[in-house]
């Protein structure tokens, strides 16, 4: 068992690394939702979910 992580430790390495990124966006996304800041960054005059993103308080 060893033997094999040695074998693959970069390959550990890199995911290791993606996870802790995708985890990071996650965590961000998910805060920002709970402010209620919106992700898509745009003017919502023509967008069709408009009344779907930005709901008043």
């Amino acid at each position: 068992m060893l033997n094999w992580i040695m074998e693959n430790l970069a390959n550990i390495a890199v995911c290791a690394v993606l996870l802790v990124i995708v985890t990071l966006i996650i965590v961000h996304m998910v805060k920002n939702k709970k402010e209620g800041k919106s992700s898509c960054g745009c003017d919502c005059g023509g967008c069709p979910m408009s009344d779907g993103c930005h709901h008043e308080k």
